[in-house]
């Protein structure tokens, strides 16, 4: 299996379980490793044979902005089973990075792994 990243991707959207977090949007930043394999797009030099990370990125911010997930548990879990369902991504491992939770860190998150990866 290959991998097919996005690193940093920012997000703009409501997210926290405080009354003032919900007040203005807060910058989430994203990683992405998508299982794929990329030798049909390399043999033929086709995007459409290959996944398409431009259009992963805009739905994947797409989504998170139109959400009004509390926790980014919640969030990343949205956006992990968007990503098998609507792209058919057989393996994933989504980074989700929160600024200002915790003042002691410069962020917090999680990881969520899913799929089977060979």
């Amino acid at each position: 299996m290959d991998l097919i990243f996005i690193r940093d991707l920012r997000i703009e959207t409501l997210i926290g379980v405080y009354p003032e977090e919900r007040q203005n949007r807060q910058t989430l930043l994203l990683d992405l490793e998508l299982g794929a394999d990329l030798r049909p797009a390399a043999a033929s030099d086709r995007l459409d044979d290959t996944l398409n990370y431009q259009a992963v990125a805009h739905r994947v911010r797409e989504f998170a902005i139109a959400s009004r997930c509390q926790l980014v548990e919640t969030l990343g879990e949205g956006i992990a089973e968007l990503l098998r369902r609507e792209f058919a991504v057989p393996w994933l491992r989504l980074t989700l990075r929160k600024f200002g939770a915790v003042p002691e860190a410069s962020t917090v998150g999680i990881i969520i792994i899913r799929g089977d990866r060979p």
